[in-house]
């Protein structure tokens, strides 16, 4: 007896072990399960994010609404609704609907409901919440235009469903359909919603602002679903829209449809090794970076906010829902590497918005370009595509578009439309005429809260004219590109060697007087620089960085600043500093790890002679400001902006200046990653003995020939191979030291001229 005992707990041994294994191996190859899109639901200072669900790039995208006002979701006891969708990122939504049961109250504030995010199920696929105080579980998933929800009673009777709108909406009712459209940004979104039992209704159809349909339900045993069909077109076309995406299919056919679709997009990245921890932030970090820009086409067709019409979309989708000023750094790159083909489609949409408006869009939206922040970076993204091989778009129309935003428009910060007379100065001067400050500003154009951003303005455009130079040198415009090369060269006029910081200057030619780099400019700097201070901003010379070490004095002059900005101390207390820099999330010395111009200042050092440093300042940020918790985030999440920043540095390679096709190796955190890529060629980063400790390369191999150089290039990416790395704890500072090969590697693409 004692013999079979010894034989059963031995085969269970085996079995559990065997059962660890396939689990082990499963969570390599199935990284859904990392996914959590609670993380980043509360914003230490700005704007928190929504557990989205969606498929990769949809038109609908959903999550529900909680506390009015509170800007952490996550934070929030109450739901008050469910979303129809999110027609532009981090909007707000349009529609909603939400189940109730007992007597009705007129009151929104009273329909709201409890609920505990330990008891509720979260995918990017699928989202279920029990509604504590009312007791009714509410469920739902998505496909590309339309919206499933199903709410499960506890009681049979006395059940309701509530639908309200906010804007101008006009609203048609019949015991099992409501369908009508809500005003969203001086365009309307259209929806056609079925549900799956008939209910008792008293308003066949009004109109108005905040307008509230209640539905009713008595001996109900069986859950409510409401199927709801998405158009910026018309009601007509929601209904199609939901009839040929969701025909008979179920809710758990769609929702298994769209947990598929999820698997095979983040499954195009493969880790190993690593930490569970780092797993979940990564996968969340994937999938984040899938949640712009959206197809907005339906069924051949789509509606432009650009010139108010509908068009036929031919056999190209049409997006929208872009931040240009985020996401040409890299979300665009990410892209470029595994969707391609979306990526042309994407440029070829933004010429489509060019011929129907007649400006390139910064912040396209779906009615119309959302004018915000500083720059036209729709030439990095053309660029930058362009020299990696993605050119399925109309090339020489991108041109056009590019040299009238370029030599017409407004240079202004949160303004469109034609120039006015600072931006006259601008291309006669070659820098942005600052103000002192408590001098009143002259040109009514600049937003009162915005102010000019002179500092910043001129860097911006200094690296968008030599984008557009390249641009201009691939397609032979020799004048232009002499006339954008030099004009890239502006930033050189607001740097004060003096001081070694980039500086306001006036029109007169001299330098704002008194100027602190850290503090001067008011709120976020804005009067110079955009939304941080001149500590960063100086590093913001991404196409020359040999330039910009050179009036830095040297590579040992360059290093010893770098070192500074992550250790500089705030000169006021810090809570003041917050309160002056909201944007400085991440805050690292006067490094701000959540904003935008500090993404690729870590891999600065390794143009200058310290790689081992930028391997240590990689880890140190991905370590210390991302995590897995709501608070997971350390700054605003820009559609994907952040989070592609940590996708690419955790694999190990970063695109310090999208428009050279060159990447700057930092230090990977995995042990292996496997990139599926297009026409199945595979690229494999592995760093052999890689741990929290063994952060510094000792040596590496690419397709097994030795390099000593801490770049790659797009080309020995996309062609597949694999990059070997050797790990260790201890600095090693031979690795690394070819720094001839990027500018050699520049000449050789004709990015640089020769000397």
């Amino acid at each position: 007896m004692k013999t079979v005992k010894k034989l059963i707990c031995n085969k269970s041994f085996v079995i559990l072990v065997t059962i660890a294994c396939f689990y082990s191996a499963s969570a390599q190859i199935e990284p859904t399960r990392y996914v959590d899109p609670n993380i980043g639901g509360i914003a230490p200072i700005l704007t928190t994010k929504n557990p989205t669900v969606h498929r990769p790039n949809s038109m609908v995208r959903v999550f529900p609404v909680t506390e009015p006002g509170l800007n952490d979701r996550y934070l929030s006891d109450n739901i008050y609704g469910f979303a129809f969708n999110m027609p532009a990122y981090r909007m707000g939504h349009v529609t909603e609907l939400m189940p109730y049961h007992g007597k009705i109250p007129a009151d929104r504030e009273k329909t709201a409901a409890f609920y505990d995010h330990d008891l509720e199920e979260v995918y990017p696929w699928y989202h279920k919440v029990l509604l504590e105080e009312p007791d009714i579980v509410a469920e739902w998933t998505t496909t590309e235009r339309t919206v499933l929800y199903r709410f499960s009673f506890s009681e049979k009777d006395s059940n309701h469903v509530i639908f309200r709108t906010r804007g101008n909406s006009h609203l048609e009712t019949s015991p099992k359909i409501i369908q009508g459209w809500e005003e969203f940004q001086n365009t309307r979104q259209y929806f056609f919603a079925e549900l799956s039992t008939p209910g008792k209704v008293d308003t066949p159809e009004l109109s108005g602002k905040d307008l509230a349909v209640f539905y009713s339900f008595e001996n109900i045993d069986t859950p409510i679903e409401c199927r709801i069909g998405i158009s910026f077109i018309s009601q007509e076309q929601a209904q199609k829209n939901l009839t040929s995406e969701i025909a008979s299919k179920s809710f758990e056919d769609i929702k298994q449809e769209s947990y598929q679709i999820w698997k095979d997009a983040l499954g195009k990245i493969k880790v190993e090794g690593g930490t569970e921890r780092q797993k979940r932030i990564f996968y969340t970090c994937l999938y984040r970076s899938y949640e712009r820009m959206i197809n907005i086409s339906e069924k051949g067709k789509y509606f432009s906010g650009y010139d108010r019409r509908v068009h036929e979309s031919d056999s190209r989708p049409f997006y929208v829902d872009d931040w240009l000023w985020d996401t040409f750094r890299s979300l665009h790159p990410l892209g470029l590497i595994l969707q391609p083909d979306k990526e042309a489609d994407m440029i070829q949409s933004y010429l489509r918005m060019y011929e129907q408006e007649g400006w390139m869009p910064g912040f396209p939206q779906f009615y119309g370009d959302f004018p915000a922040m500083i720059g036209f970076h729709s030439a990095a993204l053309i660029w930058d595509a362009y020299q990696k091989g993605v050119r399925d778009f109309d090339v020489l129309k991108a041109y056009e578009g590019l040299k009238k935003n370029a030599m017409e428009g407004t240079m202004l910060p949160w303004r469109t439309g034609p120039m006015n007379s600072l931006d006259s100065f601008y291309h006669a001067n070659g820098w942005y005429p600052a103000l002192e400050e408590g001098e009143e500003e002259t040109m009514p154009q600049v937003d009162s809260f915005e102010k000019r951003q002179a500092v910043a303005l001129t860097l911006e455009h200094s690296y968008d004219d030599w984008c557009l130079a390249q641009f201009a040198k691939a397609l032979g415009k020799k004048e232009d590109y002499k006339y954008f090369i030099d004009r890239s060269q502006n930033y050189r006029n607001v740097y004060n060697s003096e001081t070694g910081f980039m500086s306001p200057k006036k029109a007169n030619g001299e330098w704002v007087p008194d100027f602190d780099p850290q503090l001067s400019g008011g709120i976020g700097s804005r009067m110079y620089f955009a939304e941080n201070n001149s500590w960063i901003w100086t590093f913001n010379v991404m196409h020359d960085i040999d330039g910009l070490i050179e009036l830095m004095g040297g590579n040992a002059a360059f290093t010893n600043r770098l070192d500074r900005l992550f250790n500089q101390p705030t000169t006021i207390a810090k809570w003041q500093f917050m309160g002056q820099f909201p944007d400085a999330s991440g805050l690292h010395g006067m490094f701000p790890a959540g904003n935008e111009p500090a993404f690729h200042v870590p891999y600065l050092y390794n143009y200058a002679g310290k790689p081992w440093r930028t391997q240590y300042r990689i880890r140190q940020i991905l370590d210390l400001w991302f995590d897995d918790s709501p608070m997971g985030l350390s700054g605003d999440e820009d559609g994907g902006a952040m989070c592609a920043w940590y996708v690419l540095s955790a694999m190990g390679f970063y695109p310090v200046t999208p428009g050279t096709g060159t990447y700057s190796i930092g230090s990977p955190l995995f042990e292996k990653v496997e990139i599926s890529l297009p026409e199945g060629n595979t690229f494999i980063v592995e760093a052999k003995n890689n741990s929290k400790r063994n952060k510094y390369i000792q040596s590496a191999e690419l397709n097994g020939q030795v390099i000593n150089r801490p770049w790659l290039t797009h080309d020995e990416i996309m062609t597949g191979g694999v990059l070997k790395m050797e790990m260790g704890e201890r600095v090693n500072k031979n690795w690394g030291t070819d720094f001839n090969w990027y500018e050699e590697e520049l000449v050789r693409k004709g990015i640089v001229e020769k000397n």
